[in-house]
């Protein structure tokens, strides 16, 4: 059940970056609320500011205007409670699995004993029991994937931040691992922001579908999704929706080009 109340809160934010003598703007006015719970997917072409948008909610950038709140307090640095996980995994390959998993809870000072139970319990939440003693370059992309998921489970987080986390996998991998983060997103009531670049995929996985302005980024259009689970990309409905938002897409790019 998702609760009312805001976990992220994003109001007015706008970012400027220089560049050489040129100000680039990324994010404009943008506004967005966030409840416990939800799984949400933000769309839009590319240099819209999704990821820029994704990176303040993670603590790593900080708005040039506006505010950026999780439960009404500025976000002001990276924190435990927010986990990133990016397109090209970050693991550490000096690690193994297992001791990727535990970097979190350990540099946290959690007890040894209270470190291994908390990466038994993640290794075998994302599937890798039987690779928790390997090391990253031997395994596949869809398991490194994995495991950067469950390095930011086992860090504690509560919001779940992925920046087009399977837009390296091939198709199959990425399918698999869509229904997987599903899995672990029901069964752990997380929060999910997930940035991508795909219509359909933002459909399959998310409560609503936020679509992004060319930039600099605004918010276009938020969009509750009323389907089903499991959802069926083949189906009507599911169809229907992907017109819509295709419309609203291509929309934006007629008018940046006109």
């Amino acid at each position: 059940m998702v609760d009312a109340s805001p976990i992220i809160e994003i109001s007015r934010v706008s970012k400027t970056f220089q560049l050489q003598q040129q100000t680039i703007q990324a994010l404009s006015d943008a506004n967005l609320s966030i409840a416990k719970g939800e799984f949400v997917c933000l769309i839009g072409a590319s240099g819209c500011g999704k990821s820029t948008l994704l990176r303040i909610m993670a603590g790593f950038e900080q708005p040039s205007s506006g505010q950026a709140l999780m439960w009404g307090k500025p976000i002001t640095g990276p924190d435990p409670s927010r986990g990133m996980v990016f397109q090209d995994y970050a693991l550490f390959p000096w690690l193994t699995v297992r001791e990727n998993i535990g970097f979190g809870p350990a540099a946290r000072g959690l007890a040894r004993s209270q470190v291994r139970e908390t990466v038994d319990k993640f290794v075998e939440l994302v599937g890798l029991t039987k690779f928790a003693d390997v090391y990253p370059h031997q395994l596949s992309g869809g398991m490194k994937q994995r495991v950067a998921i469950a390095r930011v489970l086992a860090n504690d987080a509560e919001l779940v931040l992925m920046d087009e986390p399977f837009g390296a996998l091939d198709a199959m991998t990425r399918e698999r691992l869509q229904d997987e983060l599903l899995e672990i997103w029901q069964r752990t009531k997380l929060t999910v922001v997930f940035v991508t670049h795909a219509i359909e995929e933002a459909i399959f996985l998310a409560n609503r579908v936020v679509v992004m302005t060319p930039g600099p980024g605004r918010i276009e259009s938020d969009n509750a999704l009323d389907l089903a689970r499991p959802r069926d990309v083949a189906s009507p409905e599911f169809n229907a929706v992907r017109r819509a938002l295709g419309a609203k897409l291509h929309s934006h790019h007629g008018r940046k080009a006109a």
